[in-house]
């Protein structure tokens, strides 16, 4: 999704992901089913220099798992047995500057948890590491929800050779939150000195609602017995369903998205159902159980539905278009998208941050 969203202006040198199913996912997006030369299919931690592409790469963009720095992993930060896939790839950047080709920007990606994970010393460390070996730094926060109807807020670092020049405000903007702020200002001085604020525009106002993304009869899904739907209902708080009884209510289409959570209410745990009507899904994760899997409610003129969620409405709410194609198997498709980066987010970057500063004729890209 990095690469879709980068767009065809850039070429791909290098990509790599140990999921056998995501690189065959990506081999049917990317060169008709057929795995390219330039995918490697390993654990990063594996990978060697003689894996990489023999020429200097414009961008190196590594989004590492979440799961160790986000609130519903353990929190094991990048001492973690996933998060930490971040050190195998940056000794591999360490090791590229050695040589004289290490790229001229790297995008590092994950969620906000990153900010505060061991009182804020992984973001730290990411930040000592970047400027060790040659790069100046700073990092934004974007909401996918500014593009899409979808609740997505991410951490993006960026990190440029100080060859290259740069232009950012003096001053933080609308991408930097105070949990972002705060994060700055643990930094050790000569780090802040090192600090860029990146602050592209805002985007253009988002036109897309929820309801539109919505598959009446999606392939791989179906719809709740109303038995099961009325189970759903049953395992809402008071507020929730009196959020349903309100659009149950109005006229014409409404569309909720559901997230089941444990809640302690009264010293008792309960497992309840969530919904919100602002025309927004949650934040897509990857099912790792039936909690993680997002279903939707669909009101209509009184009448009330619902199912989980469609791989395709997945796709779209990452903005992917609907001839990208997905894998066969459902959770599959599912664990694809809910892993992924939102397609117009990172075209924002790309074409704000990024082209820019690199402006050359041809843009080449390290995928991670």
């Amino acid at each position: 999704m990095a690469r879709a969203g980068l767009g065809s202006g850039w070429r791909c040198l290098f990509a790599n992901d140990f999921d056998e199913t995501k690189a065959d996912a990506y081999a049917a997006a990317w060169n008709g089913g057929k795995r390219s030369k330039e995918l490697k299919v390993e654990d990063v931690g594996k990978l060697k220099i003689a894996d990489l592409p023999g020429k200097q790469a414009d961008l190196a963009w590594a989004s590492f798992p979440c799961q160790d720095l986000s609130l519903a992993g353990a929190q094991a930060g990048l001492a973690g047995e996933r998060s930490g896939s971040f050190l195998p790839f940056y000794f591999l950047m360490r090791t590229l500057r050695e040589l004289g080709r290490g790229p001229r920007c790297i995008a590092l990606e994950n969620v906000c948890g990153l900010l505060t994970s061991h009182g804020g010393r992984d973001f730290h460390d990411i930040c000592r590491l970047l400027s060790q070996i040659g790069y100046r730094f700073g990092a934004l926060v974007m909401d996918a929800v500014d593009f899409l109807p979808h609740s997505r807020p991410r951490l993006f670092i960026i990190a440029v050779d100080r060859s290259l020049p740069v232009s950012p405000s003096k001053q933080p903007g609308r991408w930097h939150p105070a949990r972002l702020i705060e994060a700055y200002e643990g930094l050790r001085p000569d780090l802040k000195a090192d600090w860029l604020w990146f602050d592209p525009p805002a985007p253009p106002a988002r036109n897309t609602r929820l309801a539109d993304l919505i598959e009446d009869q999606p392939p791989d899904v179906t719809w709740h017995s109303q038995e099961e739907t009325n189970r759903l209902l049953g395992m809402m708080s008071q507020a929730n369903r009196a959020k349903v009884a309100k659009v149950k209510a109005l006229p014409g289409l409404s569309v909720g998205a559901i997230y089941k959570r444990t809640r302690v209410e009264g010293g008792v745990k309960f497992q309840r159902a969530e919904v919100r009507f602002d025309d927004v899904a949650g934040c897509l994760r990857t099912p790792g159980g039936g909690s993680s899997r997002q279903t939707i409610l669909v009101v209509e003129n009184g009448n009330v539905r619902s199912r989980l969620i469609s791989a395709r409405e997945t796709a779209r709410l990452m903005g992917l278009p609907d001839e990208y194609p997905l894998p066969s198997r459902y959770n599959d498709a599912y664990h694809l998208t809910g892993d992924g980066v939102a397609v117009p987010v990172v075209r924002h970057i790309a074409e704000h941050i990024l082209e820019p500063m690199l402006a050359t004729s041809e843009i080449e890209l390290v995928a991670a």
